[in-house]
């Protein structure tokens, strides 16, 4: 599967995505955020995982298979101006909204924002066509359930 969404990705005009493609590139996407500072820690492992499962509505073990495939996949993956045109292209509007708010709490999920993370999170809304009032409402939903999951 994952050779199969490489193709996808590194075509000029890729064919749509199926459900399974889309998902694995939604959490390929998390997984590079999340390693975008370099320091990819259980928080942000552990916060993917519980997105995913929550998402997809996934078993712990399925979730986790599907972040370890992910992470296989975000380390061929093209640039990612490409990978969120892609993702763009195969996700309706209301699922990047969702995304751009799980996008959030991974960023938050260790408690620190890093300069890399903030850059990422300029450019992935933009280039899923969120606008910048809509990514701000998502940055902020996201902390509040951060916020009440530690409360």
């Amino acid at each position: 599967m994952i050779r199969s969404l490489l193709a996808k990705l590194t075509q000029p005009a890729p064919d749509p995505f199926d459900d399974a493609d889309a998902r694995l590139a939604i959490a390929a996407l998390l997984v590079r955020l999340a390693r975008s500072d370099h320091q990819y820690e259980t928080a942000e492992t552990d916060a993917i995982t519980h997105i995913l499962s929550q998402r997809y509505g996934l078993s712990q073990d399925d979730a986790i298979e599907l972040r370890r495939e992910a992470e296989l996949l975000e380390e061929a993956a093209p640039d990612t101006v490409r990978f969120t045109n892609t993702v763009k292209e195969a996700v309706p509007l209301e699922d990047r909204l969702s995304v751009v708010e799980a996008a959030w709490s991974v960023v938050l999920a260790d408690g620190t924002r890093s300069v890399e993370e903030d850059a990422l999170m300029r450019m992935i809304p933009r280039f899923l066509g969120i606008t910048d009032l809509e990514n701000n409402h998502a940055r902020l939903r996201a902390a509040e359930l951060i916020e009440a999951d530690r409360a």
